[in-house]
């Protein structure tokens, strides 16, 4: 092995470790902003429920209405309040992102689980984006802390698995981790873009 592989596999060694801090944070951090917002949801949620002229704190004018999106279909889409969903979910990517940050390993099945619970809450988030832009027309501020929160989580687990060669094959995972702040930033203004041009000044009115 030559001096110059040595210094590669170092440098390796070394991105890898703050990747695994990365994505520690992001599910610690990202776990625990999506279980506040869920929970502060279901709490307004049972509020309204219980007195229908309750005005959500989320609720800032027609375009910012929380009670709107509550009110709709799409709000309980198994039969119960979807924030039941966030809670349950961000509180064992909260629980898992504590762990590493306490020193945890995890297994290879352990990962991919994660993979399919975060791959299924961001088909979900979007599809919600979908219906709050295009067929509700309204606005829910606590929502949109989820959608927020929900890319990043997906991204950084998805990171993971690739560069740790979970779907088989490390090349791929090291070949896009070095863009992990562009990809999370770029996807991330593509949604405030197509909420800027759905609301547009309604948003401050």
């Amino acid at each position: 092995m030559t001096s110059r592989q040595v210094v590669a596999e170092g440098d390796a060694g070394v991105e890898d470790r703050r990747l695994d801090r990365i994505v520690a944070w992001v599910l610690s951090v990202g776990g625990l902003v999506g279980l506040v917002a869920a929970f502060v949801l279901t709490v307004e949620k049972f509020e309204l429920m219980l007195n229908p002229n309750y005005i959500p704190t989320c609720t800032f004018n027609a375009a910012l209405s929380c009670g709107t999106v509550m009110q709709s279909p799409q709000a309980a889409v198994f039969g119960f309040p979807n924030s039941l969903l966030g809670i349950g979910g961000f509180g064992v990517v909260t629980a898992i992102g504590f762990g590493l940050l306490a020193g945890a390993t995890y297994r290879r099945w352990f990962w991919l689980g994660l993979q399919a619970g975060a791959t299924l809450g961001l088909v979900f988030v979007h599809w919600l984006v979908v219906q709050s832009l295009y067929d509700i027309r309204v606005l829910c501020p606590y929502c949109m802390v989820v959608w927020a929160v929900t890319i990043p989580v997906f991204v950084y687990t998805t990171l993971h698995n690739l560069e740790r060669g979970h779907f088989g094959g490390r090349a791929g995972g090291r070949a896009v981790v070095g863009y992990h702040g562009i990809l999370t930033a770029t996807w991330l203004a593509v949604i405030a873009a197509l909420v800027f041009t759905a609301f547009g000044a309604s948003l401050f009115a």
